[in-house]
Parts: C-alpha cells; structure tokens; sequence
C-alpha cells in the first residue's frame, strides 16, 4: 500500500544532508514507495476546521546535488495525508505550540509522529523531571535566590534556558567562578524564560549518550564527545560523535520511561545520558540516525516504519488506535 507523508520540517535547502535524521526518515519512506510532501510549520493555516499548508512534493536522489528534488509549492489540505512527521526544530515557543493546536484537527484520520499533544505537553527539560530517580540534582526557576541557594549548595553547576537548544547560553559555572550572579542578571534580564540550574556532571567529559528510542524502547545509541575546552556534547558545535553500547543503568532508564513514551505516541525520541543521569528526553526533532548507520550498518528509519505498520495495510488501523485522542 503506498502512504501519502507529508514531511514538516526545517528548509530542505539547510538540511545537513549528510546527518540530518528528518532525511534518513524520508528517505526510508521513499525506498518503500511512498510519497512525499514537504511543508514548512510557517505555512500551516487552520481555515475553520480545514488544515492546509504550502506543501511540494519532493524525492531524494542521495547521488545528486541538491539532494532534495522538489515540485512547485500548492497550498494543499493536509487531511488526506496518511501519516505526518512533525519533525521541525525547535526553538519550542509559541509558534511551535500553535502548530501542535493545528495539527491536533488532523487526529485521528492522520498519524501525526510524535502525538502533537505529547509534544506540547513534555517539553524536552521538563519532562525529565517525571523521573527524579535517575535524573541529575535540578532546579528550575526564575527566582535568583533559589538559584543562589542552590549553587551554594552544588557549587559545581550548569546553567541554561529552559526552552533553548542546541547547546546555545549553557554555562559552567565552576566553584569559586564568581561569575554567577552576573549571569543570573543577564540572563533573567533577557527574558521571562526560567532558567534550569544542574549539578555538574564530570562524566560528561567520556561523553553524552544519545539513546532512539521507537514507541517505548530503545533500538540505539551514540556517544557524543566534547571537544577539548568545551562543556556541550551537541555535534554542531564541535562534538565527536562515536559508537557505544547501552549498559544496564542505560536499560533501566528506558524501562522506567518507556511505558509514559508509550503511552503518550512518543513514537520517536531521543534521551540523553550522562554517566548514571538522564538529563533530557527529546521529543520534537531527536537526531542520531544516520550517525548509527555509520557505525553499525544498520538504519534505524526502517525501524521506525516497521513500528508504524506493524499491523498493515494502513497505519490507520495500527498504532493510531492506540494515540491518545485529541481533547
């Protein structure tokens, strides 16, 4: 049966081809004979109950330059789609909410991957903290003394906005550093936005481990080195990333979260461990894919469709009988 997808991304035109998991995903679909749409968030438009967006058709053809070979832009309704990836970046802002509003109108006709209403309601540092068993001493807040009590307590910190990402405005703040209270200033002074204040964990100079996770269970992890003089484990900036097996801690951190993903159609995520700690659980655009098939041969895209259509013909009859319905 061939699937009509519609893809909500980033830009073709930026994608990092040779890393971007939105690519593999696609890619994956299309070798199954699939067809495929693009779209931008910006471009969805709820016209009283109709969805529609500007979308255009596009291939992939890995051996051409550009990789994408797209078709003219038509503003489409989306309803027809099989399945929807939501798979643009963050920054998780009003924007990115009023799209998950949106595209809740779609359920449960189409397959929205990951459950529009998950995604609002978890975001990526937030959710972590459903699981303080494994996570790491955090504070979140906008009250600089709380913050200052709780360095003094920790003395070793990281400090970093609540909704950023990609590794941007994370700070180390070392013991004796008396920079402090300088950023605390700085920071709440640009914005309302809490901050999330972490102990300090060395273990992060052996890596950050990335673990995929498809509908609850891992299937995968790479391991993400800083580079010399830097404290984030994000590859953009510089860090390296490198084959690793899952061990019994990483396994019981996934057991613990895996029924909640489950449960929510957190159907693809990414969650970060460092040393025994889970610091995030990634729900919006979690990469990692085409890094793993290069270390081990296998992709994981075909996985997550396999996950998807594990009772075919249509996914409609699949896993979307048992996404949460939109309220």
């Amino acid at each position: 049966m061939t699937l009509t997808i519609g893809v909500q991304m980033d830009p073709v035109e930026t994608i990092d081809t040779s890393a971007d998991s939105t690519l593999a995903l696609a890619r994956a679909a299309q070798q199954r004979g699939h067809k495929l749409f693009h779209y931008l968030s910006t471009s969805l438009t709820l016209h009283m109950t109709e969805v529609l967006a500007r979308t255009r058709s596009f291939k992939i053809e890995m051996d051409k330059d550009p990789v994408f070979r797209v078709g003219d832009e038509t503003l489409s309704p989306l309803r027809p789609m099989d399945v929807i990836l939501m798979r643009q970046d963050p920054p998780f802002d009003m924007a990115y909410i009023t799209a998950t509003h949106i595209l809740e109108h779609l359920q449960p006709q189409t397959l929205i991957v990951n459950n529009p209403a998950a995604v609002r309601n978890s975001p990526e540092k937030l959710l972590v903290t459903h699981f303080p068993e494994v996570m790491p001493p955090t504070l979140i807040t906008s009250d600089a003394v709380a913050a200052k009590d709780f360095r003094a307590e920790h003395e070793d910190v990281i400090v970093k906005p609540l909704f950023g990402n990609g590794g941007a405005s994370v700070f180390h703040i070392r013991p004796g550093d008396e920079n402090f209270n300088v950023l605390l200033e700085t920071l709440l002074g640009l914005s309302h936005e809490p901050l999330i204040i972490q102990r300090y964990l060395p273990e992060v100079r052996r890596g950050d481990k990335r673990i995929l996770l498809i509908d609850g269970a891992p299937v995968g992890a790479i391991n993400r080195v800083p580079r010399d003089g830097e404290v984030r484990a994000n590859m953009h900036v510089g860090a390296t990333p490198k084959p690793t097996d899952l061990t019994s801690r990483d396994h019981d951190i996934c057991r613990l979260i895996g029924p909640k993903l489950q449960a929510e159609g957190l159907l693809f995520v990414g969650i970060d461990v460092i040393g025994d700690y889970l610091t995030e659980i990634n729900v919006t655009s979690p990469t990692g894919i085409q890094e793993y098939e290069r270390f081990t041969g296998v992709d994981l895209s075909h996985q997550l469709w396999d996950c998807l259509l594990y009772t075919s013909p249509s996914p409609r009859d699949g896993l979307l009988s048992r996404m949460p319905s939109s309220a």
